[in-house]
């Protein structure tokens, strides 16, 4: 997985094609840092759930609940 094709703007898609995120930016080599949701808080999710990019969008490994249950409101590097 080449973490230099994650750029800002991009839709983050959970497992069952669904968005759930938009990129912010990429936080170190790791960690991708999302745009502010509803309430103004950013949220972090480690680039080991990315299993590729299609179409544009950044796909994770799991479906967009479990997503948002999981990610954290901190860098996990």
């Amino acid at each position: 997985m080449n973490t230099n094709q994650i750029i800002p703007e991009m839709p983050v898609v959970c497992s069952q094609g669904g968005h759930f995120a938009t990129v912010d930016h990429m936080e170190g080599s790791d960690c991708i840092k999302l745009k502010k949701d509803d309430q103004g808080q950013h949220h972090y999710i480690p680039t080991s759930w990315v299993t590729g990019i299609e179409d544009g969008k950044v796909v994770v490994d799991r479906p967009g609940d479990e997503a948002m249950e999981d990610w954290t409101k901190t860098p996990t590097h």
